[in-house]
Protein backbone atom coordinates (compact mmCIF):
# COMPACT_ATOMS: atom_id res chain seq x y z
CA UNK A 1 0.00 0.00 0.00
CA UNK A 2 1.74 3.03 -0.80
CA UNK A 3 2.23 5.98 1.34
CA UNK A 4 1.14 9.51 0.92
CA UNK A 5 2.63 12.31 2.56
CA UNK A 6 -0.01 15.29 2.90
CA UNK A 7 0.27 19.20 4.49
CA UNK A 8 -3.33 20.49 5.77
CA UNK A 9 -4.56 23.05 7.81
CA UNK A 10 -6.95 21.85 11.12
CA UNK A 11 -9.81 24.02 12.57
CA UNK A 12 -7.86 26.97 13.78
CA UNK A 13 -5.96 27.23 10.61
CA UNK A 14 -2.52 26.10 11.71
CA UNK A 15 -0.75 24.13 9.49
CA UNK A 16 -0.16 20.48 9.95
CA UNK A 17 2.12 17.96 8.24
CA UNK A 18 1.57 14.05 8.29
CA UNK A 19 1.72 10.65 6.23
CA UNK A 20 -1.16 8.38 5.81
CA UNK A 21 -1.45 4.85 3.94
CA UNK A 22 -4.07 4.21 1.17
CA UNK A 23 -4.49 2.46 -1.37
CA UNK A 24 -5.52 5.70 -3.76
CA UNK A 25 -4.77 9.89 -3.53
CA UNK A 26 -9.02 9.91 -3.44
CA UNK A 27 -8.79 7.37 -0.68
CA UNK A 28 -5.89 9.32 1.44
CA UNK A 29 -7.75 12.48 0.86
CA UNK A 30 -10.97 10.94 2.27
CA UNK A 31 -9.35 10.04 5.44
CA UNK A 32 -7.67 13.10 6.01
CA UNK A 33 -11.16 14.73 5.53
CA UNK A 34 -12.46 12.44 8.21
CA UNK A 35 -9.88 13.29 10.64
CA UNK A 36 -11.22 17.30 10.36
CA UNK A 37 -8.38 18.52 8.44
CA UNK A 38 -7.77 20.34 5.14
CA UNK A 39 -5.21 18.89 2.69
CA UNK A 40 -3.57 21.79 0.73
CA UNK A 41 -1.06 19.39 -0.51
CA UNK A 42 -0.81 15.72 -1.12
CA UNK A 43 2.02 13.31 -3.01
CA UNK A 44 2.76 10.01 -2.76
CA UNK A 45 6.31 9.46 -0.65
CA UNK A 46 7.38 6.62 -3.17
CA UNK A 47 6.35 7.76 -6.21
CA UNK A 48 10.58 9.14 -7.19
CA UNK A 49 11.06 5.39 -6.94
CA UNK A 50 8.70 4.37 -9.40
CA UNK A 51 10.63 7.05 -11.81
CA UNK A 52 13.62 5.76 -11.26
CA UNK A 53 12.62 2.23 -12.39
CA UNK A 54 12.48 3.65 -15.82
CA UNK A 55 8.65 3.92 -17.17
CA UNK A 56 8.21 3.21 -20.53
CA UNK A 57 7.13 6.86 -22.23
CA UNK A 58 4.73 6.64 -25.15
CA UNK A 59 6.19 8.31 -28.21
CA UNK A 60 5.71 11.59 -29.27
CA UNK A 61 5.91 13.59 -32.00
CA UNK A 62 7.24 16.45 -33.31
CA UNK A 63 5.74 19.58 -31.88
CA UNK A 64 6.15 23.50 -33.11
CA UNK A 65 5.17 26.39 -31.11
CA UNK A 66 3.27 27.14 -28.02
CA UNK A 67 -0.37 25.98 -26.86
CA UNK A 68 -3.45 28.00 -28.56
CA UNK A 69 -4.92 30.45 -26.18
CA UNK A 70 -8.41 28.78 -27.07
CA UNK A 71 -7.26 25.08 -26.19
CA UNK A 72 -5.48 26.70 -23.53
CA UNK A 73 -8.95 28.54 -21.99
CA UNK A 74 -11.18 25.19 -23.04
CA UNK A 75 -8.45 23.05 -20.82
CA UNK A 76 -8.95 25.55 -17.46
CA UNK A 77 -12.49 25.84 -17.77
CA UNK A 78 -12.94 22.08 -17.34
CA UNK A 79 -10.23 21.58 -15.04
CA UNK A 80 -11.74 24.29 -12.73
CA UNK A 81 -15.29 21.81 -13.35
CA UNK A 82 -13.62 18.88 -12.62
CA UNK A 83 -12.02 20.35 -9.34
CA UNK A 84 -15.47 21.63 -8.16
CA UNK A 85 -16.88 18.71 -8.49
CA UNK A 86 -14.39 17.06 -5.89
CA UNK A 87 -12.00 15.22 -8.28
CA UNK A 88 -8.24 14.67 -7.25
CA UNK A 89 -5.75 17.01 -8.91
CA UNK A 90 -3.94 14.15 -10.46
CA UNK A 91 -7.20 12.32 -11.83
CA UNK A 92 -8.52 15.39 -13.23
CA UNK A 93 -5.27 16.23 -15.41
CA UNK A 94 -5.09 12.48 -16.60
CA UNK A 95 -8.19 12.79 -18.08
CA UNK A 96 -8.29 15.67 -19.80
CA UNK A 97 -4.58 14.99 -20.84
CA UNK A 98 -6.42 11.48 -22.40
CA UNK A 99 -8.69 13.57 -24.01
CA UNK A 100 -6.51 16.39 -25.62
CA UNK A 101 -5.16 15.61 -29.53
CA UNK A 102 -1.89 14.90 -29.63
CA UNK A 103 0.56 18.20 -29.88
CA UNK A 104 1.52 20.61 -26.77
CA UNK A 105 -0.78 20.54 -24.44
CA UNK A 106 -1.13 16.66 -24.06
CA UNK A 107 2.21 16.08 -23.93
CA UNK A 108 2.68 19.09 -21.60
CA UNK A 109 -0.29 17.94 -19.28
CA UNK A 110 1.42 13.75 -19.18
CA UNK A 111 4.83 15.98 -18.08
CA UNK A 112 2.92 17.55 -15.48
CA UNK A 113 1.55 14.18 -14.17
CA UNK A 114 4.65 12.95 -14.22
CA UNK A 115 6.67 15.42 -12.00
CA UNK A 116 3.22 15.58 -9.62
CA UNK A 117 3.54 11.72 -9.22
CA UNK A 118 7.41 13.08 -8.23
CA UNK A 119 6.50 14.82 -5.56
CA UNK A 120 5.83 18.62 -6.95
CA UNK A 121 2.92 20.52 -6.55
CA UNK A 122 1.00 21.47 -9.38
CA UNK A 123 2.50 25.26 -9.78
CA UNK A 124 6.02 23.65 -9.69
CA UNK A 125 4.74 20.94 -12.21
CA UNK A 126 3.34 23.14 -14.81
CA UNK A 127 6.41 25.65 -14.52
CA UNK A 128 8.50 23.08 -16.24
CA UNK A 129 6.15 23.70 -19.15
CA UNK A 130 6.97 27.36 -20.13
CA UNK A 131 5.68 26.92 -23.70
CA UNK A 132 2.22 25.63 -22.67
CA UNK A 133 1.70 27.78 -19.33
CA UNK A 134 3.41 30.86 -18.91
CA UNK A 135 4.01 32.99 -15.69
CA UNK A 136 0.66 34.47 -15.20
CA UNK A 137 -0.83 30.87 -15.24
CA UNK A 138 1.66 29.26 -13.07
CA UNK A 139 1.59 32.16 -10.17
CA UNK A 140 -2.17 32.25 -10.13
CA UNK A 141 -2.36 28.40 -9.55
CA UNK A 142 0.34 28.81 -6.60
CA UNK A 143 -1.45 31.79 -5.00
CA UNK A 144 -4.24 29.03 -5.17
CA UNK A 145 -2.54 25.93 -3.58
CA UNK A 146 -1.03 28.73 -1.28
CA UNK A 147 -4.51 29.94 0.04
CA UNK A 148 -6.49 26.42 -0.40
CA UNK A 149 -8.63 27.75 -3.18
CA UNK A 150 -7.42 26.12 -6.10
CA UNK A 151 -11.13 25.64 -7.41
CA UNK A 152 -11.91 29.67 -7.33
CA UNK A 153 -8.82 30.31 -8.53
CA UNK A 154 -9.22 28.61 -11.72
CA UNK A 155 -12.67 29.91 -12.07
CA UNK A 156 -10.70 33.11 -12.16
CA UNK A 157 -8.75 32.28 -14.78
CA UNK A 158 -11.31 30.63 -17.14
CA UNK A 159 -13.21 33.54 -16.84
CA UNK A 160 -10.12 35.46 -17.77
CA UNK A 161 -8.74 33.90 -20.38
CA UNK A 162 -12.54 33.85 -21.94
CA UNK A 163 -12.95 37.79 -21.50
CA UNK A 164 -9.44 37.95 -23.16
CA UNK A 165 -10.29 35.10 -26.10
CA UNK A 166 -13.47 37.04 -26.72
CA UNK A 167 -12.08 40.44 -27.25
CA UNK A 168 -9.44 38.91 -29.07
CA UNK A 169 -12.27 37.30 -31.69
CA UNK A 170 -13.64 40.46 -31.80
CA UNK A 171 -10.73 42.48 -33.28
CA UNK A 172 -9.66 39.72 -35.73
CA UNK A 173 -12.89 39.45 -37.27
CA UNK A 174 -12.99 43.40 -37.65
CA UNK A 175 -9.71 42.72 -39.34
CA UNK A 176 -11.23 40.15 -41.87
CA UNK A 177 -13.44 41.99 -44.12
CA UNK A 178 -11.06 45.08 -45.06
CA UNK A 179 -7.93 42.42 -45.40
CA UNK A 180 -9.91 40.47 -47.73
CA UNK A 181 -11.16 42.98 -49.78
CA UNK A 182 -7.74 44.55 -50.08
CA UNK A 183 -6.01 41.41 -50.76
CA UNK A 184 -8.55 41.12 -53.82
CA UNK A 185 -8.58 44.52 -55.26
CA UNK A 186 -4.70 44.21 -55.21
CA UNK A 187 -4.74 40.42 -57.05
CA UNK A 188 -7.12 42.29 -59.85
CA UNK A 189 -5.12 45.33 -60.14
CA UNK A 190 -2.07 43.41 -60.71
CA UNK A 191 -3.90 40.99 -63.27
CA UNK A 192 -5.31 44.53 -65.08
CA UNK A 193 -1.63 45.44 -64.88
CA UNK A 194 -0.03 42.73 -66.52
CA UNK A 195 -2.19 41.44 -68.92
CA UNK A 196 -4.78 44.14 -69.85
CA UNK A 197 -2.82 47.10 -70.50
CA UNK A 198 -0.22 45.92 -72.40
CA UNK A 199 -2.62 44.42 -74.76
CA UNK A 200 -3.88 48.42 -74.91
CA UNK A 201 -0.74 49.35 -75.15
CA UNK A 202 0.07 47.34 -78.65
CA UNK A 203 -3.47 49.23 -79.83
CA UNK A 204 -2.09 52.45 -79.48
CA UNK A 205 1.71 51.52 -80.95
CA UNK A 206 0.10 50.09 -83.68
CA UNK A 207 -1.74 53.64 -84.79
CA UNK A 208 0.78 56.16 -83.54
CA UNK A 209 -1.31 57.53 -81.14
CA UNK A 210 -0.22 60.66 -78.50
CA UNK A 211 -1.20 59.40 -75.64
CA UNK A 212 -2.58 61.47 -72.53
CA UNK A 213 -0.74 62.07 -68.95
CA UNK A 214 -3.19 59.92 -67.71
CA UNK A 215 -2.36 57.08 -70.12
CA UNK A 216 1.26 57.70 -69.90
CA UNK A 217 1.17 57.12 -66.40
CA UNK A 218 -1.31 53.92 -66.45
CA UNK A 219 1.21 52.51 -69.28
CA UNK A 220 4.64 53.59 -67.45
CA UNK A 221 2.81 51.79 -63.91
CA UNK A 222 1.87 48.27 -65.78
CA UNK A 223 5.30 48.34 -67.65
CA UNK A 224 7.08 48.61 -63.87
CA UNK A 225 4.76 45.96 -62.79
CA UNK A 226 6.02 43.41 -65.80
CA UNK A 227 8.74 43.91 -64.96
CA UNK A 228 9.13 43.72 -60.91
CA UNK A 229 5.71 42.20 -60.56
CA UNK A 230 7.86 39.92 -57.72
CA UNK A 231 8.08 43.20 -55.47
CA UNK A 232 4.62 43.80 -54.79
CA UNK A 233 4.72 40.38 -52.16
CA UNK A 234 8.42 41.46 -51.54
CA UNK A 235 7.49 45.17 -50.10
CA UNK A 236 5.27 44.61 -47.76
CA UNK A 237 7.12 41.36 -46.33
CA UNK A 238 10.61 43.75 -46.28
CA UNK A 239 8.62 45.96 -44.41
CA UNK A 240 8.00 43.19 -41.47
CA UNK A 241 11.12 42.05 -41.55
CA UNK A 242 12.50 45.81 -40.94
CA UNK A 243 9.88 46.22 -38.05
CA UNK A 244 11.22 43.07 -36.92
CA UNK A 245 14.84 43.61 -36.78
CA UNK A 246 13.94 47.15 -34.98
CA UNK A 247 12.28 45.54 -32.19
CA UNK A 248 14.70 43.21 -31.57
CA UNK A 249 16.43 45.97 -30.18
CA UNK A 250 15.93 48.04 -27.09
CA UNK A 251 15.37 51.37 -28.57
CA UNK A 252 13.74 50.37 -31.47
CA UNK A 253 11.08 48.06 -29.37
CA UNK A 254 10.46 51.33 -27.01
CA UNK A 255 9.66 53.69 -30.53
CA UNK A 256 8.03 51.51 -32.70
CA UNK A 257 5.61 50.29 -29.06
CA UNK A 258 5.03 54.26 -28.97
CA UNK A 259 4.32 54.78 -32.46
CA UNK A 260 2.14 52.30 -32.66
CA UNK A 261 -0.11 53.78 -29.45
CA UNK A 262 -0.42 56.72 -31.33
CA UNK A 263 -0.65 56.51 -34.56
CA UNK A 264 -3.81 57.70 -36.14
CA UNK A 265 -6.99 55.28 -36.35
CA UNK A 266 -5.21 52.49 -35.18
CA UNK A 267 -3.48 53.47 -32.39
CA UNK A 268 -6.28 54.18 -30.25
CA UNK A 269 -7.83 50.41 -30.75
CA UNK A 270 -4.20 48.99 -29.64
CA UNK A 271 -3.44 51.45 -26.50
CA UNK A 272 -7.10 50.39 -25.24
CA UNK A 273 -6.60 47.12 -25.96
CA UNK A 274 -3.95 46.80 -24.50
CA UNK A 275 -5.23 49.03 -21.38
CA UNK A 276 -7.85 46.85 -20.72
CA UNK A 277 -5.95 43.53 -21.04
CA UNK A 278 -2.92 44.71 -18.52
CA UNK A 279 -6.12 45.68 -15.91
CA UNK A 280 -7.42 42.86 -15.86
CA UNK A 281 -4.44 40.82 -15.88
CA UNK A 282 -3.48 42.74 -12.78
CA UNK A 283 -6.74 42.46 -11.21
CA UNK A 284 -6.82 38.79 -11.71
CA UNK A 285 -3.59 38.18 -9.87
CA UNK A 286 -4.18 41.00 -6.91
CA UNK A 287 -7.69 39.28 -6.28
CA UNK A 288 -5.85 35.40 -6.34
CA UNK A 289 -3.61 36.62 -3.78
CA UNK A 290 -0.23 37.37 -5.60
CA UNK A 291 1.88 39.75 -3.85
CA UNK A 292 1.34 43.05 -5.20
CA UNK A 293 5.32 43.66 -6.68
CA UNK A 294 5.12 40.16 -7.96
CA UNK A 295 1.50 41.19 -9.83
CA UNK A 296 3.35 43.64 -11.46
CA UNK A 297 6.12 42.54 -12.89
CA UNK A 298 4.01 39.59 -14.07
CA UNK A 299 1.64 42.47 -15.81
CA UNK A 300 4.66 44.01 -17.06
CA UNK A 301 6.13 40.73 -18.79
CA UNK A 302 2.60 39.77 -20.32
CA UNK A 303 1.84 42.99 -21.75
CA UNK A 304 3.36 42.88 -25.13
CA UNK A 305 4.14 46.38 -25.28
CA UNK A 306 7.25 48.11 -24.24
CA UNK A 307 6.01 51.66 -23.08
CA UNK A 308 3.06 49.96 -20.54
CA UNK A 309 6.22 47.76 -19.32
CA UNK A 310 8.48 50.85 -18.53
CA UNK A 311 5.05 52.37 -16.95
CA UNK A 312 4.51 48.86 -14.70
CA UNK A 313 8.90 48.92 -13.69
CA UNK A 314 8.37 52.47 -12.46
CA UNK A 315 5.27 51.74 -10.51
CA UNK A 316 7.04 48.80 -8.90
CA UNK A 317 10.26 51.07 -8.03
CA UNK A 318 7.62 53.50 -6.65
CA UNK A 319 5.95 51.23 -4.07
CA UNK A 320 9.19 49.73 -3.23
CA UNK A 321 9.73 53.52 -2.15
CA UNK A 322 6.30 53.50 -0.11
CA UNK A 323 4.43 55.23 -2.67
CA UNK A 324 0.98 54.25 -3.58
CA UNK A 325 0.14 52.73 -7.35
CA UNK A 326 -2.11 55.43 -8.58
CA UNK A 327 0.66 58.34 -7.97
CA UNK A 328 3.66 56.49 -9.76
CA UNK A 329 0.92 55.60 -12.34
CA UNK A 330 0.05 58.67 -13.44
CA UNK A 331 3.25 60.54 -13.20
CA UNK A 332 4.73 57.82 -15.80
CA UNK A 333 1.67 57.84 -18.12
CA UNK A 334 3.39 60.84 -20.14
CA UNK A 335 4.95 59.66 -23.82
CA UNK A 336 8.38 61.42 -24.15
CA UNK A 337 9.94 62.26 -27.92
CA UNK A 338 12.15 58.98 -29.22
CA UNK A 339 13.92 59.39 -32.36
CA UNK A 340 12.44 55.99 -33.47
CA UNK A 341 9.23 57.10 -33.33
CA UNK A 342 9.70 60.32 -35.15
CA UNK A 343 11.62 57.96 -38.02
CA UNK A 344 8.15 56.34 -38.34
CA UNK A 345 5.89 59.03 -38.18
CA UNK A 346 7.77 60.38 -41.07
CA UNK A 347 7.33 57.57 -42.65
CA UNK A 348 3.79 56.88 -42.39
CA UNK A 349 2.50 60.09 -42.85
CA UNK A 350 5.15 61.95 -44.95
CA UNK A 351 5.31 66.05 -44.51
CA UNK A 352 3.47 66.53 -41.65
CA UNK A 353 4.71 63.70 -39.59
CA UNK A 354 7.32 64.80 -37.73
CA UNK A 355 5.33 67.80 -36.84
CA UNK A 356 1.94 65.70 -35.43
CA UNK A 357 4.45 63.90 -33.28
CA UNK A 358 6.14 67.05 -31.98
CA UNK A 359 2.56 68.35 -30.69
CA UNK A 360 1.43 65.13 -29.10
CA UNK A 361 5.02 65.40 -27.47
CA UNK A 362 4.27 69.08 -26.31
CA UNK A 363 0.65 68.60 -25.64
CA UNK A 364 1.78 65.95 -23.20
CA UNK A 365 -0.33 62.92 -24.60
CA UNK A 366 -0.48 60.11 -22.28
CA UNK A 367 -1.60 56.52 -22.31
CA UNK A 368 -3.86 56.43 -19.08
CA UNK A 369 -6.85 58.64 -18.94
CA UNK A 370 -7.58 60.73 -15.75
CA UNK A 371 -10.75 57.84 -14.86
CA UNK A 372 -8.29 55.17 -14.67
CA UNK A 373 -5.80 56.61 -12.26
CA UNK A 374 -9.10 58.03 -10.22
CA UNK A 375 -10.13 54.26 -10.36
CA UNK A 376 -7.07 52.75 -9.05
CA UNK A 377 -6.72 55.61 -6.67
CA UNK A 378 -10.43 54.97 -5.17
CA UNK A 379 -9.93 51.50 -4.96
CA UNK A 380 -6.36 51.54 -2.89
CA UNK A 381 -8.38 53.54 -0.34
CA UNK A 382 -11.26 51.66 -0.48
CA UNK A 383 -9.13 48.06 -0.37
CA UNK A 384 -11.13 46.96 -3.77
CA UNK A 385 -8.37 47.47 -6.29
CA UNK A 386 -9.15 44.26 -8.03
CA UNK A 387 -12.76 45.17 -8.33
CA UNK A 388 -12.21 48.59 -9.43
CA UNK A 389 -9.14 47.00 -11.86
CA UNK A 390 -12.03 44.68 -13.37
CA UNK A 391 -14.30 47.67 -13.66
CA UNK A 392 -11.47 49.84 -15.99
CA UNK A 393 -10.96 46.56 -18.36
CA UNK A 394 -15.06 45.93 -18.58
CA UNK A 395 -15.31 49.39 -19.79
CA UNK A 396 -12.42 49.85 -22.21
CA UNK A 397 -13.20 46.36 -23.36
CA UNK A 398 -16.55 47.74 -24.40
CA UNK A 399 -14.64 50.61 -25.73
CA UNK A 400 -12.51 48.70 -27.91
CA UNK A 401 -15.83 46.81 -29.75
CA UNK A 402 -17.37 49.86 -30.09
CA UNK A 403 -14.10 51.65 -31.69
CA UNK A 404 -13.69 48.13 -33.50
CA UNK A 405 -17.23 48.32 -35.34
CA UNK A 406 -16.88 52.31 -35.95
CA UNK A 407 -13.42 51.52 -38.10
CA UNK A 408 -14.86 48.74 -39.98
CA UNK A 409 -18.03 50.63 -40.53
CA UNK A 410 -15.78 53.46 -41.44
CA UNK A 411 -13.11 51.07 -43.57
CA UNK A 412 -16.41 50.04 -45.99
CA UNK A 413 -16.77 53.29 -47.74
CA UNK A 414 -13.18 54.28 -47.76
CA UNK A 415 -12.47 50.60 -49.56
CA UNK A 416 -15.53 51.14 -51.90
CA UNK A 417 -14.01 54.80 -52.75
CA UNK A 418 -10.25 53.49 -53.44
CA UNK A 419 -11.50 50.64 -55.44
CA UNK A 420 -14.24 52.78 -57.22
CA UNK A 421 -11.41 55.69 -58.04
CA UNK A 422 -8.63 52.80 -59.05
CA UNK A 423 -11.16 51.48 -61.30
CA UNK A 424 -12.54 54.66 -62.57
CA UNK A 425 -8.92 55.61 -63.38
CA UNK A 426 -8.16 52.96 -65.29
CA UNK A 427 -10.82 52.77 -67.37
CA UNK A 428 -10.70 57.06 -68.34
CA UNK A 429 -6.77 56.12 -69.22
CA UNK A 430 -7.32 53.61 -71.32
CA UNK A 431 -10.68 54.95 -73.53
CA UNK A 432 -9.18 58.69 -73.98
CA UNK A 433 -6.65 57.47 -76.53
CA UNK A 434 -9.61 54.79 -78.07
CA UNK A 435 -12.16 57.88 -78.24
CA UNK A 436 -9.45 60.23 -80.01
CA UNK A 437 -8.93 57.33 -82.15
CA UNK A 438 -12.23 56.70 -83.04
CA UNK A 439 -13.03 60.64 -83.90
CA UNK A 440 -9.71 60.26 -85.96
CA UNK A 441 -11.10 57.63 -88.32
CA UNK A 442 -15.02 59.66 -88.12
Amino acid sequence: MPTFQFKAMDATGAEIEDVIDAASEEEAQNTIRQMGYFVTKITVKKARKKAEAGPVKKKRGFVFGGVKSRDLTAFTRQLSILQDAGLPILRSLRILASQAKPGRLKYSLEDTCEAIEGGDTLSEAMAKSPKCFNRLYVNMIKAGEAGGALELILQRLADFQERSESLKRKVKGAMVYPVVVVSVAVGILTFIMLKIVPEFKKIFDEFDLELPNMTLMLVGTSEWVVHYWYLIPMIPVSIWLFIKMIRKFKHGRIGWDQFTLKVPIFGALIEKNTLARTARTLGTLVSSGVPILEALQITRDTSGNAIFERLYSKISEAIREGESIAKPMKENSFISFHPVAAFFWAFVIPGIGILLYLLKVLQKARILDDIVVNMVDVGEETGELDTMLYKVADVYDEEVAVLTDSLTKLMEPLLIIFLGGAVGFIVIALFLPLVKLIEGLT
